[in-house]
């Protein structure tokens, strides 16, 4: 009896532990600082004043900005295109509310496809290397929809890294031509298939012959 006692105690006391443990654990993570809302300034060619934009008002520029340089590699080539062919430039610093924590150089109209400049110095102190990335496709339309002064690009193709040319000839643009030829081949499939279902039937018309012959 005595020893059951002390077993139920025991559990009870483990059980309280627990309780209070779990208590202490949440009362931690309710009080844990909320993380601060991003945010983006760009300065460069046709701003007189940099670009603010903030999560709370314009959370869905601010993603597509960032989305531009948050797929980075450690390491970047050493060097980029002449300057020459970089074309306009474009600082944008990733803020975490008003505290700059990063900055690129970016460069919508360089010959052979977008580009981006990481320097080695980040605001934030961390370590990193300078080098240079091929942007995304999108990164001129994405800065012209943020609010920077760039001709709109109807060819441009949404995601990816960019290179190479974007100009897209103008027979693939086409429909009518499209329509035309995509007819054509269904019609020669058809034919096709027509052969093939005739053959078929000859084929086993000849077989059934031969057979009625022999079994007579």
């Amino acid at each position: 009896m005595v020893r059951q006692m002390r077993r139920l105690a025991g559990v009870v006391a483990g059980a309280l532990a627990a309780a209070l443990l779990s208590l202490g654990t949440a009362g931690t993570a309710s009080a844990a600082p909320k993380p601060a809302p991003a945010g983006v300034d760009i300065t460069g060619v046709g701003l007189s004043e940099p670009l603010r934009l903030r999560a709370e008002k314009q959370p869905t520029h601010v993603g597509a900005v960032i989305d531009q340089v948050n797929f980075l590699a450690r390491t970047g080539m050493p060097t980029g295109p002449k300057p020459a062919d970089l074309g306009p430039k474009y600082t944008v610093v990733v803020l975490a509310g008003e505290t700059p924590k990063q900055t690129y150089d970016l460069y919508p109209k360089a010959a052979g496809g977008p580009r981006i400049y990481r320097p080695a110095k980040q605001p934030d102190a961390r370590k990193t290397s300078a080098g240079w990335f091929l942007g995304r496709l999108s990164m001129s339309e994405t800065l012209r929809t943020a609010g920077v002064p760039l001709e709109r690009q109807f060819d441009t193709v949404s995601g990816g890294v960019g290179g190479g040319e974007r100009v897209l000839p103008e027979d693939t643009l086409d429909p009518a031509k499209d329509l035309d030829e995509a007819l054509g081949d269904l019609q020669r499939l058809l034919l096709l298939n027509v052969g093939v279902m005739l053959t078929i039937t000859v084929g086993l018309a000849g077989i059934a012959l031969l057979i009625r012959r022999r079994t007579r």
